[in-house]
């Protein structure tokens, strides 16, 4: 698929349903990364990349989507200083920061519930094995 082709359909997409896809960006493995890394300060791209990759394994790639992705949704500023060498600081803007700090809640919420959820599945498993033997 070319460049037109993907942009054609990301048009498409937002066209369709706009807030599911910000939602996407925001909820992506990475985006809830780079959110929550930045709720705390600002980063260089090298920095953010080490700090996610205690992680996860992020490549420069993916990274650099996620950030554009976050940076046209207008969650994360990035500022170029003009120096030699180059740097680029990112941070989040104050919608970003009002993103950041629900999607952290949510991962908070997560973590404390984990247990619970753990269960859930051990009991519907454990439902789907014996309708299963049931029917043999």
């Amino acid at each position: 698929m070319g460049v037109s082709e993907m942009r054609e359909k990301l048009v498409r997409a937002e066209a369709m349903c706009p807030h599911r896809l910000v939602l996407e960006h925001v909820t992506s493995r990475w985006g809830v990364l780079v959110l929550d890394a930045l709720l705390d300060r600002s980063y260089r791209f090298s920095e953010l990349r080490r700090g996610i990759g205690t992680l996860a394994k992020v490549s420069e790639k993916m990274l650099t989507q996620t950030l554009q992705t976050l940076e046209r949704d207008g969650f994360v500023h990035r500022d170029a200083k003009p120096v030699i060498p180059p740097r680029v600081d990112y941070s989040l803007t104050p919608m970003g920061r009002e993103a950041a700090e629900r999607v952290r809640a949510l991962a908070h919420w997560t973590g404390v519930r984990m247990a619970d959820v753990q269960r859930a599945r051990e009991a519907y498993d454990e439902s789907k094995r014996e309708a299963a033997a049931t029917l043999n």
